[in-house]
């Protein structure tokens, strides 16, 4: 797998090389501002993207969000120090299969880069931890309960596979479906969820433990 590193930290990038390097993958090159991030990645192509989402000139999200244009975009992961709900969303619309801490980013990066390479999203503990919390904390502020015992087994069956970040036609062929079909599940188990993105499917199955 071929690596391209994006933060502005020397020190950090070093210590990201060095893990990476350790495991047997190729760094092809680093960045240290976010438009010389998606120049890098324009010339190298790289398999996987590592961005610090706090980038000088261009913000790790927007890099995140170009690479997604390219034919063959690479897969993202994105270092943050926020566990805000908010940045984790912005990051998934954006293209990120993975968002870790800083402070952990040490335990987490292998099994991250693991996990994206094989298609599948990852978070740090700590930030599922922290997603758990906020949406039991919801729950009972609003006096709702959750609602995925509405679910058919079939709804939960394309939940699932959504969250791994399959395509309706990837659904479709892995639960020999029509696309169509996979479209009416995809839609009924939304509007039951109160979910409105694919950031969001992936946030609830976290939360659920779906996903890990």
């Amino acid at each position: 797998m071929r690596v391209l590193l994006a933060d502005d930290h020397g020190i950090v990038r070093r210590g990201l090389r060095s893990l990476l390097e350790e495991a047997g993958l190729s760094v092809v090159a680093e960045a240290a501002d976010g438009l010389e991030a998606v120049r890098l990645v324009e010339e190298h192509r790289p398999d996987l993207l590592i961005v610090d989402i706090g980038m000088p000139k261009l913000s790790g999200i927007e890099v995140a969000a170009r690479a997604q244009k390219l034919d063959r975009p690479p897969g993202v992961i994105i270092l943050s120090m926020h566990s805000d709900e908010s940045y984790i969303i912005r990051a998934l619309a954006a293209g990120a299969r993975a968002y870790l801490l800083k402070d952990a980013t040490d335990e987490d990066l292998l099994p991250a880069v693991r996990a994206v390479a094989s298609g599948r999203p990852f978070f740090s503990p700590a930030v599922t931890a922290v997603l758990i919390e906020d949406y039991m904390r919801t729950l009972q502020k609003r006096g709702l309960t959750d609602s995925y015992h509405l679910l058919t087994d079939r709804e939960k069956e394309v939940l699932h596979l959504l969250a791994e970040g399959r395509s309706n036609k990837e659904v479709a062929t892995l639960l020999d479906l029509g696309v169509s079909t996979v479209e009416t599940h995809r839609a009924n188990l939304m509007q039951k969820l109160n979910l409105h993105n694919t950031a969001e499917i992936v946030l609830y199955a976290v939360r659920k433990g779906i996903i890990v």
